[in-house]
């Protein structure tokens, strides 16, 4: 892999090597770019085929990271790191308290969360030797479990989507597929049932499937058949890639809106879908209440701050559809390219005020 030609092709900023050999400590982190302030990102532990794909991995998400925070309007800008191990018996303290300093030698260019893999516990451990930490206990003045936030603006992401497809916000009466009814799906459903939604729901564990048919009067099909019922609205809660060859054709709703990552499963899939006239609602503008909602913890975390911020999930998706429609493009195009002009907006600002600085001294 010739790293340095894989940054040059997407501007990356840096790429930082961290190992700690007393507590087996492998970590990578991947800082993006910090044009709208630090790199924010959780650290994802895993057990990586080769430190190849570990890098790649940190890239790919760290690159994820910079358009999230921009598109949802944060003073923040991308990274992430990869811990090299198996979460359910390499941890120790040690391990990630030398990752702790680690970041706090960053000095705030980087600021971690949890990912896959890690926890609050671990979060905890991290912050006992830097405060570049988020998603940490509420004991310590966090957000605590960030599931209700992010379902909070799945929904009103989903509400916006609608507007478009339907000419109203309005969820009463209207049939929303909702496939995996795991934490955050269930606080989706609760604001989805409140409204008079109807509810149909799949998942490969039976339990969350009949909670929410006894909570919500939902209805319950097979994994398999959740794609082909007649719905207005698709929510992709799940695992990535739902929408592919193969679910496309089968698919009945007008909108696809839900808190799953990476829904598409290759990027043409979006142009299959848009020319289809389905609103797509890109999954990493609505899905950013987490982001959002750990976000807060830096400026000291006030819940009602908060879900304001990650109401405005409705005009981050309504943007997008206003940016699909002046291009002539898709949904997924019009979402990265809301975070690039908002990222190239603060490049130009800045260079144009250190070329007026220079003037300036170049008159004295």
């Amino acid at each position: 892999m010739e790293i340095f030609k894989y940054m040059e092709t997407y501007d990356y900023e840096q790429l930082l090597f961290c190992q700690d050999q007393a507590s087996g400590l492998k970590a990578i982190i991947c800082i993006h770019d910090t044009t709208l302030g630090p790199a924010l990102g959780g650290t994802r532990m895993w057990t990586y085929a080769s430190e190849e794909a570990a890098i790649e991995d940190a890239l790919r998400l760290g690159r994820g990271m910079t358009y999230k925070n921009a598109a949802a309007g944060l003073n923040l800008g991308g990274g992430k790191t990869v811990i090299i191990g198996d979460p359910r018996k390499d941890k120790n303290e040690a391990m990630f308290r030398a990752f702790g300093r680690f970041i706090q030698g960053l000095n705030g260019r980087y600021i971690t969360a949890e990912d896959v893999g890690t926890t609050v516990a671990d979060m905890d451990i991290i912050h006992e030797e830097t405060d570049y930490v988020t998603g940490i206990s509420p004991s310590f003045g966090s957000s605590g479990n960030p599931s209700p936030v992010t379902a909070f603006g799945v929904y009103r992401g989903m509400k916006a989507a609608a507007k478009e497809a339907f000419g109203t916000d309005s969820l009463e009466g209207k049939v929303v597929a909702v496939q995996g009814v795991g934490n955050v799906a269930y606080n989706l459903c609760k604001h989805l049932h409140a409204e008079g939604a109807q509810l149909i729901v799949t998942d490969i564990n039976k339990e969350s499937v009949q909670r929410a048919v006894e909570e919500f009067g939902a209805k319950a099909v097979d994994p398999q058949d959740i794609y082909s019922v007649a719905c207005d609205i698709y929510a992709p809660c799940a695992l990535g890639a739902s929408v592919n060859d193969e679910t496309i054709p089968q698919l009945k709703a007008r909108v696809i809106a839900g808190a799953a990552n990476n829904q598409l499963k290759e990027a043409r899939h979006g142009d299959i879908i848009h020319e289809m006239g389905i609103v797509y609602a890109p999954d990493y503008v609505i899905n950013a209440g987490g982001v959002i909602n750990v976000a807060d913890e830096l400026y000291g975390y006030n819940r009602e701050r908060a879900l304001k911020k990650v109401e405005a999930i409705y005009d981050n998706i309504a943007k997008v559809i206003e940016i699909s429609k002046r291009d002539g493009v898709p949904t997924y195009v019009a979402a990265d390219r809301l975070a690039e002009e908002r990222i190239g907006q603060m490049k130009n600002s800045r260079s144009t005020f250190l070329q007026n600085g220079h003037h300036i001294l170049s008159r004295r």
